[in-house]
């Protein structure tokens, strides 16, 4: 057990630095985690977090969270947090490793690369803008689709959550097989890479 935290936040660089001694946890969907990861990242989605809290407590080496942008891995660690595991986050996320030139792992006949969860999130409310304007034509009620997605996407803004990507993570192509998460549950608690 760590007698200092960790450093709250890992630049990529730094973080690229200290690979070998940490253990990198990518809480971004399975789909999403398929289209490209840090090197060595298990993949335990955010909504199976709390599943996984035994495996991140005896971790070998310091956690690092990683997910597209930061949102997540921030809300990650604050799950940690309340448990007592320390945990680091990877400013920018995946993309921000990227951006550094910094290679993603992307595994070989895997699953089908997936969307990010904010191009999905994107999609499915510019959709329902759509559908509920054209379908405003046809009767005006309609019109409070429109309307409901536009208050949904104020709301996601001002308190930084979204009910949308939590109902979109539970689409098949974004959950992991159980097998899957066992596999990397055990994982995590084996020897350093």
């Amino acid at each position: 057990m760590p007698t200092t935290p960790p450093n709250p936040d890992l630049t990529p660089d730094q973080a690229l630095t200290r690979l070998p001694e940490l253990t990198v946890v990518d809480v971004r969907t399975p789909g999403e985690y398929a289209s490209g990861h840090v090197p060595g990242a298990h993949n335990i989605p955010l909504d199976a977090l709390r599943r996984a809290l035994p495996a991140l407590r005896a971790a070998d080496g310091e956690l690092l969270l990683v997910c597209a942008s930061g949102a997540r891995a921030e809300n990650a660690r604050a799950v940690l947090a309340e448990h007592g595991i320390p945990a680091a986050t990877l400013t920018g996320g995946t993309r921000g490793w990227a951006e550094r030139g910094h290679a993603l792992h992307r595994p070989r006949g895997g699953s089908r690369a997936t969307w990010a969860m904010e191009r999905q999130v994107r999609l499915t409310a510019g959709s329902a803008v759509l559908a509920g304007l054209a379908l405003g034509q046809l009767h005006p009620a309609w019109l409070l689709l429109s309307a409901g997605v536009a208050g949904g996407l104020v709301f996601s803004a001002l308190t930084d959550t979204c009910g949308m990507a939590a109902v979109l993570s539970k689409l098949p192509h974004n959950r992991p097989r159980p097998a899957d998460l066992d596999a990397t549950l055990a994982q995590i608690g084996s020897a350093r890479r």
